[in-house]
């Protein structure tokens, strides 16, 4: 947990990889311009003290995933997202074998999603379920955007999409988390686009759709559509950085959401490995609201840093949470699918 001026917050980094970008792993100059798109983000919106060296920031040692998480960065649970990109990254770039490893390993501090690609027919149906079997996964990660031979995307809001959301809800996985970001070379900027979202969302209002960057750049269309979805959520994962390189954007991002959302809908991520959590927990809890703004969005209250921080994404995946760290007053939404909401979260 994170200790500041006599508050106390439960942290759940909602959105982590344990990846593999080496020029090995790396199957073509897409693996290749990949990772250094990536690397970008992490050298524009980084402090100079958090930099690393791109040969660093290609792999990370399990040694230094825990110390960057657990022992530095106040992390009480991380959630692996996996991205696979197998037509990039010869073993995958990071997928759920290999962050299963490591979760098994810690199993007091990870959580391990799953993911799946409607463009895998029936056998990636059964893929999935083998996969649920083997990893007992609360959610799933979806990369509407990842390449697959000749296709260069798909959407939540295809026939075959809703074959395996279905099987999601057959099998018990009720988070699913979707990129829904800033491009990333080479992938295509439309097939992010958030559109997808509000159908699927109204089709399966039983599951939780977390929208892992809040739609970036398009976040007007984001919170338009979550307002009217009570079961679609904002995910922080590369929004959160602007607090460091523009914090009057930060303001109106986290602003925005607040107003269309509430802060029940809201969870933290660093996005691991693009970000270290230390800074961005730290900066999260000093950040306050622009005067001049507050008319309009409010101010951030510690309670309200709480649920963001990891409340939500608790209450998403029941964790418990110490009493010292929660709310004084009870959460307006309930998770789909949460069997302790109101009681982990509140005191």
């Amino acid at each position: 947990m994170y200790t500041k001026d006599g508050e106390q917050y439960f942290i759940v980094d909602s959105h982590i990889h344990f990846w593999d970008g080496t020029p090995a792993n790396q199957a073509n100059r897409y693996g290749e311009g990949f990772l250094n798109c990536f690397y970008d983000y992490h050298r524009n919106l980084s402090p100079e003290t958090e930099l690393w060296s791109l040969e660093h920031f290609q792999k990370q040692t399990e040694a230094d995933l825990m110390h960057d998480l657990f022992e530095v960065g106040y992390v009480d649970t991380a959630i692996f997202q996996p991205t696979y990109l197998t037509d990039f990254f010869v073993n995958g770039f990071n997928t759920t074998e290999q962050d299963g490893a490591l979760a098994e390993k810690h199993p007091d501090k990870f959580l391990v999603n799953g993911a799946w690609d409607p463009r895998d027919g029936e056998a990636g149906l059964a893929a999935l379920e083998q996969l649920v079997e083997r990893w007992q996964p609360r959610g799933v990660k979806l990369y509407t955007a990842e390449w697959k031979g000749e296709s260069k995307g798909w959407k939540l809001s295809d026939p075959w999409s809703y074959r395996y959301l279905e099987k999601c809800r057959e099998l018990g996985i009720r988070n699913i988390h979707v990129h829904k970001g800033p491009t990333i070379y080479p992938l295509n900027r439309d097939s992010f686009d958030v559109a997808d979202v509000d159908e699927a969302a109204t089709a399966f209002p039983d599951l939780n759709f977390i929208i892992e960057h809040v739609g970036l750049p398009r976040l007007e269309d984001f919170c338009w559509i979550a307002t009217q979805e009570p079961n679609v959520y904002g995910g922080l994962a590369v929004a959160m950085p602007f607090i460091h390189s523009r914090p009057r954007y930060f303001a109106q991002i986290i602003g925005e959401l607040l107003y269309w959302l509430d802060e029940n809908r809201i969870t933290f991520a660093s996005d691991y490995a693009i970000w270290t959590p230390k800074w961005l927990v730290e900066k999260f809890v000093d950040f306050q609201i622009p005067p001049d703004l507050q008319s309009e969005y409010g101010v951030l209250t510690a309670d309200i840093k709480r649920k963001i921080l990891g409340l939500n994404a608790a209450r998403l995946y029941d964790i418990p949470v110490p009493s010292e760290a929660r709310v004084s007053e009870p959460a307006v939404h309930a998770a789909v699918g949460s069997e302790t909401n109101e009681e982990v979260l509140t005191s």
